[in-house]
């Protein structure tokens, strides 16, 4: 950290400095422990929030790959810019659309969900390899090691005080109670200054960018690389696969990540149904960032002791078990279960990566990775969109006193446990 502010060791360039700031900006979103109700309290019913979701994962699953190719040819730091300038249009249209739109709130809200995925696939390996190539050749591994260890803390703090204060931003009931009526913050004002605070940020990460020195050399030939690239990708992907073991892991690995990915975008939601203050909301997000400091550690123990699989079969009966146990929603107790299958991200992430690394020759590892990364957003989408017809259903025939949302959750965990169930039958034969 002090080399940091120093400008010592490797930042003495500018693009190791400004990537960790870049980064953390870029990542510390203060809308994160809002993120469900902020558009369900603009007027879009939860089914609609979830087909946003599916098409943020589908706008990352098709630029993904050809957004490294162009990093490559036409240079990593206006895929940087473009990237930022995506943000601040993203943010511009969440901060303007209008409350109970209708028609036209859904429609700049998937404008946002589509500028956001796209931003993030532009930004994804572009950041990285801008400041990688940067650093000295003697010693470049040890340097990078120490620029992501710095900027994995201040994401990390960034990540703490954009969860505590995205909160208590959207929420001003504490602050109102606390100060006479004159100082009385409007809700309805309050719950766009998380999205006024991500757009100011957004505003730093073009100017960052615009600061960044080129490390790439310009090719007339990005059509060419694109069609390399995703050329490369479907072979990878498709021995990927059709080799039992690596395909045994995707599947597994991407079935739990999906559900647990759709709760964690919509956990704000269930924290209003189990009567938790939307001001909490963010001290809740930052004691998941917390708990997450520890499942590597507990990761890297349990597959040190277990085969692969048998740690994903664990994760996949432990995502289970919170899944069931979310159902009843208990008031505050339900909190419990919720943060339990959030762990399960880091605890699945790790286990699907460790084996990917250990299983994959060098020349393919990057592309093996990113085929990993390209089935969990497609499954994650998938899901979403899965789950949004499945609340649809419920609205249109439920005459219960029961919430959609919690008959939803029911469903979750009975079609969760049937799909792991048939799928541990259906490996357990192929092996």
């Amino acid at each position: 950290m002090n080399a940091l502010f120093d400008r010592d060791g490797p930042f003495k360039g500018r693009n190791a400095r400004l990537f960790v700031v870049f980064t953390t900006l870029y990542n510390a979103r203060a809308y994160y422990p809002v993120l469900a109700v902020l558009f369900t309290d603009l007027g879009l019913r939860l089914e609609q929030y979830l087909l946003l979701n599916a098409v943020w994962a589908a706008a990352i699953f098709l630029f993904e790959v050809p957004s490294g190719a162009l990093a490559d040819t036409i240079g990593r730091k206006r895929l940087l810019v473009f990237s930022a300038a995506l943000m601040v249009l993203e943010m511009s249209v969440l901060l303007f659309a209008p409350k109970d739109g209708g028609a036209l709130l859904f429609a700049l809200c998937l404008l946002n969900r589509f500028l956001s995925g796209t931003s993030e696939a532009a930004a994804s390996g572009a950041d990285e390899a801008i400041v990688y190539e940067s650093l000295p050749e003697k010693n470049r591994e040890s340097a990078w090691d120490q620029v992501m260890a710095t900027a994995m803390r201040w994401r990390s703090a960034g990540y703490l005080v954009a969860m505590t204060l995205g909160a208590l931003l959207y929420d001003p009931s504490w602050w109102n109670r606390l100060t006479p009526d004159a100082l009385h913050v409007d809700i309805d004002v309050a719950r766009r200054l998380p999205v006024l605070l991500v757009l100011l940020q957004a505003i730093g990460c073009l100017w960052i960018a615009l600061r960044f020195e080129e490390t790439a050399k310009p090719s007339d030939h990005a059509g060419g690389r694109c069609r390399a690239a995703l050329s490369l990708t479907i072979r990878t992907a498709a021995y990927a696969f059709t080799t039992k073991s690596i395909a045994i892991v995707l599947i597994g690995g991407l079935l739990i990540d999906a559900v647990a990915r759709n709760f964690a975008t919509l956990n704000s939601e269930y924290y209003r149904l189990i009567g938790i203050p939307g001001w909490a909301f963010g001290f809740i997000g930052s004691m998941v960032a917390v708990t997450n400091w520890f499942i590597p550690s507990i990761a890297a123990a349990v597959n040190q002791r277990f085969k692969t699989t048998t740690s994903l079969a664990l994760g996949g009966a432990a995502a289970a078990i919170a899944l069931i146990l979310l159902i009843p929603a208990w008031p505050w107790a339900g909190l419990l279960p919720a943060l339990f299958l959030m762990t399960m991200l880091g605890f699945i992430g790790f286990t699907v990566s460790r084996f990917l690394h250990g299983i994959a020759e060098s020349h393919q590892r990057a592309t093996l990775l990113s085929v990993k990364g390209l089935a969990f957003n497609l499954g994650y989408g998938a899901y979403s969109l899965i789950f949004s017809l499945i609340l649809a259903g419920i609205h249109r025939r439920s005459e219960s006193a029961i919430p959609a949302f919690q008959q939803a959750l029911l469903w979750q965990a009975a079609g969760f446990a049937a799909v792991l169930l048939i799928f541990t039958a259906a490996t357990r034969r192929v092996r």
